[in-house]
């Protein structure tokens, strides 16, 4: 048979597995210890020389079928799943890296993100953030030191776009582990492996589990950076085949030392929404796109944001990597309109603080989730003061439209 498409693989993975009484969803096991009737099992799963389920902090039967379909949506050789997308970086970072390693990352970074990464820097992580959108920048920033590179594909909320295949191509070279959150495009939208990303760390909680119900993260090795190069790899956990030592060192350190595990119930929930990932992102792209041109066009608008207009600045970068062009965007108002006097008047999008929901959901940018950034580093950012950051749903089309139109006028 030839390669599956890309919903075909995710409705039918659980089902591969063989599972018992051939029910077609993983079973949700609470269970969390697991015992054996002979303590050389225990043993055995202790020490990683066989397969199995010890403790639910590091694994359970459900969260290795989450893991199973997270790796094939992202053509990697392992995923681990943990409780959130934040937890997923935090862990990345913090088993990885050490003190008097140097960190280059994009300027154009998930607020949260970019307050964690200032904890890192008190751990004696040196950062360097520079304009991902620039391959010049990015080379000009490496040092000695240099250990790992980050960025996101698009960028929250301004939606610049890195130079991903050509850092990739500059990572490969140097020898940097290269680590791309694919977020806001999701494995259906773009294929990091294509980019030579070492890691793909993505937040399940937005389109991939879908529904708003649902907080989780994950991180996949993409099998190729050679782990055997790698200084902070733990020499006993240097064993076994080298294409793992990195993702075994995030799960040994990360899940089992800081703790930051899903629950199977999550893990579940996350499963069955993402059965229904690209009919939602289609839909939503398309929203995004009608609505992006809509506001584009109106007099109150002074500004979008969004990849898949032609005046963007990576537009051509987008229409190359990706299979879409995303289904957020920003915009801003023109001098004199008032971005929260405008939300309060829409009566189907919802203010809220989430992306990738079914439902449009909206919110000003400055006074909330870059609110701690402070005025020079939104700048720095390319955040005005008036930006509205909107994550589009699969409303019909012509609903949203009216909404807009009505809240503008």
């Amino acid at each position: 048979m030839s390669e599956q498409g890309f919903t075909t693989k995710i409705v039918h993975s659980d089902h591969l597995l063989e599972l018992e009484y051939g029910a077609i969803h993983a079973p949700i096991h609470n269970s969390v210890p697991y015992g054996f009737a002979d303590v050389q099992g225990l043993i055995d799963v202790f020490q990683g020389t066989k397969p199995g389920h010890a403790y639910a902090r590091s694994s359970t039967p459900t969260i290795d079928a989450l893991q199973h379909k997270i790796k094939q949506m992202d053509n990697g050789i392992a995923t681990l799943v943990f409780s959130c997308g934040m937890s997923a970086i935090v862990t990345t970072f913090l088993t990885l890296l050490k003190n008097g390693d140097h960190l280059i990352c994009s300027h154009y970074l998930f607020g949260n993100t970019r307050s964690m990464i200032g904890t890192l820097e008190g751990y004696g992580i040196e950062v360097t953030f520079v304009d991902s959108t620039d391959i010049e920048q990015v080379k000009a920033a490496q040092q000695p030191n240099t250990r790992m590179l980050f960025v996101e594909t698009i960028a929250n909320p301004a939606t610049q776009i890195s130079a991903l295949d050509e850092i990739g191509d500059f990572c490969e070279a140097q020898g940097l582990v290269y680590v791309v959150d694919n977020t806001l495009t999701s494995s259906y939208l773009f294929d990091a492996v294509k980019v030579k990303a070492s890691l793909i760390i993505t937040s399940l909680s937005k389109y991939v589990a879908g529904h708003g119900n649902a907080l989780g993260g994950s991180v996949t090795d993409t099998g190729l950076f050679d782990w055997q190069t790698y200084p902070n790899i733990f020499e006993a956990y240097r064993t076994g085949d080298s294409k793992m030592w990195g993702i075994g060192q995030i799960k040994k350190k990360g899940l089992r030392d800081m703790g930051a595990c899903i629950s199977s119930q999550t893990a579940h929930l996350i499963s069955v929404g993402s059965e229904t990932m690209e009919l939602r992102m289609q839909r939503q792209c398309e929203n995004a796109g009608i609505l992006a041109e809509f506001l584009a066009q109106h007099p109150k608008v002074a500004k979008v944001y969004y990849p898949g207009l032609k005046d963007h600045p990576q537009h051509q970068t987008a229409k190359r990597l990706f299979k879409d062009f995303g289904a957020m965007l920003s915009f801003d108002l023109i001098a004199g309109e008032d971005c929260c006097e405008l939300l309060n008047k829409l009566k189907l999008v919802i203010s809220a603080t989430h992306l990738g929901d079914n439902r449009t959901l909206a919110l000003p940018v400055a006074p909330t989730i870059y609110h701690e950034m402070g005025l020079a580093t939104r700048q720095e950012m390319g955040i005005s003061e008036a930006m509205v950051r909107c994550s589009i749903g699969i409303e019909n089309t012509a609903d949203l439209i009216a909404d807009f139109e009505q809240a503008l006028a």
